[in-house]
């Protein structure tokens, strides 16, 4: 069977995926890694300065040297990943999906998103944990988001606080402008939420103006946490861009209403595919 991987958004872990993965595992051999830092993996060593190359190595372990691409699957930080790997080996990734990912690097105006990070990174040096992730998590799920939290969740995640300010750090330094993108000829299915931050949506516009084999799907009344709070919306465009993309059988022809990259390369214009009532 086809592999397909799943990454996991800045923290969190694999058990972000449980309802997807059990979806598609009697199609696919489905693999939901722990990134470094979260879950079961432990925290990077510290033998250098971090990127998402290093983060990366354990998707190219998952992927194995049998010559067989994978499916990659990645939401936010999990995005930024598939999309590394998916830039520098290409050819071993079957298909592409990305909701929201978290490339700041790619951003001309980081302004925004710089804030979020240097509030991250002042909370560590302080060690006021929790009033870090609580500016993080309401930044990306809406003011009051941390507080509603039960409070075992709040104590689990205060402590991987200083991973997330790796994963900026990774995000911020990947070694790739836009124009790296355009010959990234993956078959590639870009989600968004209607509802996102600013940062995340020009970033999905920015890859649907150059991938050369690109799909825009936006969630209706979603923010950057679709996967969790949209779910069944998010699995059902990941299943069929999954099977528009197998050679396991069955229909291959996509449904999907336009391309990303329809304006032509020297075009801007995000067209998209929206889903929910209009």
């Amino acid at each position: 069977m086809e592999k397909v991987i799943l990454l996991h958004s800045s923290a969190s872990s694999a058990a972000q995926w449980r309802a997807l993965a059990a979806e598609l595992s009697g199609r696919y051999r489905v693999i939901a890694p722990d990134l470094y830092g979260y879950g079961a993996t432990p925290n990077w060593p510290g033998r250098e300065a971090f990127s998402l190359a290093h983060e990366a190595e354990i998707v190219h372990a998952l992927i194995g040297d049998a010559g067989e691409p994978a499916h990659l699957v990645g939401h936010s930080y999990g995005g930024a990943v598939a999309l590394h790997v998916a830039r520098v080996r290409g050819e071993r990734v079957r298909s592409l999906t990305v909701i929201e990912p978290v490339a700041f690097h790619l951003l001309a105006d980081r302004s925004e998103i710089n804030s979020v990070a240097e509030g991250v990174a002042r909370a560590i040096a302080c060690g006021d944990y929790f009033g870090g992730c609580r500016s993080f998590v309401d930044y990306w799920s809406g003011p009051g988001s941390w507080d509603a939290l039960p409070a075992a969740t709040r104590g689990a995640l205060a402590p991987r606080l200083a991973k997330v300010a790796l994963d900026f750090h990774a995000a911020f330094g990947e070694p790739a402008g836009v124009d790296d993108f355009r010959l990234m000829a993956v078959p590639t299915l870009l989600v968004q939420g209607a509802r996102s931050p600013q940062p995340t949506r020009r970033i999905c516009e920015l890859l649907a103006g150059v991938l050369p084999d690109a799909w825009v799907k936006t969630i209706d009344g979603a923010g950057h946490m679709a996967p969790l709070t949209h779910r069944d919306a998010v699995n059902a465009v990941i299943t069929a861009h999954l099977e528009s993309n197998s050679t396991q059988g069955g229909n291959h022809a996509t449904s999907y209403e336009s391309r990303g990259n329809a304006a032509g390369a020297s075009g801007r214009r995000l067209r998209e595919h929206r889903t929910g009532p209009r």
